[in-house]
């Protein structure tokens, strides 16, 4: 078998049904499995693998042991050459897999791959690639310092700015949401580290698989849907969180620093201000037209309904989605894609080329009730039933 696809999820039921639907098409011309790790959900995420994907393995855990130990759990029982660890708020194209294996086999002294990830709006996710979050690079982070200079090397390194997002290269962090390695290797490096704290799993394997020489790389060939939701708020508790899995890397893998504890407390004291000021986040605005990318005319119909709005319908056969849009400039639109017409990669396309504040964009999967999306990559998303 070549690849074994890892999904940890934790009550985002909706989303990982989309999630391992894409997956599935992903591995339609690959020897694969899919393994579905659920850490004690109580949102019916058991139930709806067990109904509607019932040849994916299901792992269940009775009590919620994390992201290090629930994917260690998934990769013990994998059998590819190959692993992805994978979100269940993703969605990969028809050909991600394809794509990323036949680089990964180009490679000598491979380490972990991952690839270009987007949020639902269609803007980059910079985390796709980072670089090792030294004291130093820490810093330029939490004080936005990378984005003032972005062009230079000594302010830039957080997030391996040196390499353009439509550029594969070597890097030497690479995002959780997504990563690819040999299973051989995965078992070297003993998988991730139990006792690591939330934002540092990813950074501490990618870290770890450097010290033993190998080769880590970011792979822009194929773009990756990553919702993003809930851990992206820069707020206090977030500070605090990245405080204590900084603080764990540097005691795992150098020297404590006493300028990195200094600058994280009043990196601390700096966002608590900032939010302040901010006040609380806006809500999100009521979409002034409605757009369904779709040959059923049924389902326009039935949209209306449930949106309380006129949906207009655009046959994906006949229409050009850029020009539909454009009729709109000017009003906030919203894009609804019908995945039974339009293909995963097409939808991720769409989003990516379309990406615009005033546009936000739902998908609706194949043999669904429900359209998703995300309008921010600092919120949850959006699920709405279609009954």
């Amino acid at each position: 078998m070549q690849l074994s696809v890892i999904i940890l999820n934790y009550n985002v039921c909706e989303f990982l049904e989309q999630c391992v639907l894409s997956v599935q098409e992903s591995l339609s011309s690959i020897d694969g499995e899919i393994i579905v790790v659920d850490n004690n959900s109580s949102d019916g995420s058991c139930l709806m693998m067990k109904k509607r994907f019932p040849e994916v393995k299901l792992i269940q855990n009775h009590e919620n042991f994390g992201f290090p130990k629930g994917n260690n759990i998934g990769a013990a029982e994998a059998q590819g050459e190959y692993i992805c660890i994978l979100n269940p708020d993703t969605i990969v194209a028809e050909d991600t897999f394809f794509k990323i294996l036949a680089f990964a086999e180009r490679q000598t002294n491979l380490g972990i791959t991952g690839c270009k990830l987007i949020d639902g709006t269609g803007s980059f996710l910079p985390e796709s690639k980072r670089g090792i979050p030294t004291p130093w690079v820490a810093f330029t982070k939490i004080f936005g310092l990378y984005k003032i200079f972005p062009k230079n090397i000594f302010f830039n390194q957080y997030y391996a700015q040196d390499i353009d997002e439509n550029e594969t290269g070597k890097v030497d962090i690479l995002v959780g949401a997504f990563m690819l390695l040999k299973r051989d290797l995965y078992l070297q490096l003993n998988g991730f580290d139990e006792n690591c704290f939330m934002y540092a799993d990813d950074i501490d394997l990618s870290y770890r698989a450097l010290q033993i020489q190998k080769t880590n790389y970011y792979f822009h060939e194929t773009t990756v849907l990553h919702y993003k939701g809930e851990s992206t708020v820069k707020d206090q508790k977030y500070m605090r969180r990245f405080q204590e899995a900084m603080d764990y890397f540097y005691k795992k893998h150098f020297k404590k620093s006493l300028f990195f504890s200094v600058f994280i407390k009043i990196g601390i004291v700096f966002f608590s201000l900032v939010k302040m000021f901010q006040g609380k986040p806006k809500e999100n605005r009521i979409p002034e037209t409605y757009v369904l990318y779709s040959s059923d005319l049924k389902l326009s119909k039935k949209l209306s309904i449930v949106l309380k709005n006129k949906v207009i319908n655009y046959d994906f056969k006949k229409e050009k989605m850029v020009n539909s849009c454009l009729i709109f400039q000017g009003k906030s639109v919203e894009v609804i894609l019908d995945n039974r017409y339009v293909s995963f990669k097409k939808c991720i396309n769409i989003i990516e080329t379309l990406k615009d504040k005033r546009i936000t964009f739902k998908i609706f999967p194949k043999n669904a009730n429900f359209i998703i999306g995300s309008n921010s990559k600092n919120d949850r998303g959006q699920i709405i039933k279609i009954e």
